[in-house]
């Protein structure tokens, strides 16, 4: 608990850090303002591109999540249980 309280209030403090100044906000598309600096998105592609990439970080989110819980391995001395059955 001690190390969570300083990792909570580093990111409450550097979070803030990281978003977009007044000339990045007018320079942004609508969807993205006070998201990050820079000028976001210009083009059609950019926004498959952002779209692909949410989409495969979710299904690998998903697959790990999935196979670290069930590792369908029979096995006892797998290196999938070891995780599993420690409580790591």
């Amino acid at each position: 608990m001690k190390k969570i309280i300083p990792i909570a209030i580093a990111f409450l403090l550097l979070g803030h850090a990281a978003w977009a100044c007044d000339v990045c906000q007018k320079n942004q598309p609508t969807g993205f303002k006070n998201i990050t600096h820079g000028a976001g998105p210009t083009g059609t592609i950019d926004y498959f591109i952002m779209g692909a990439s949410v989409v495969i970080v979710i299904f690998t989110l998903y697959l790990s999540f999935k196979y670290l819980i069930k590792p369908k391995e029979g096995s006892p001395d797998h290196i999938k249980n070891i995780v599993k059955n420690e409580g790591f």
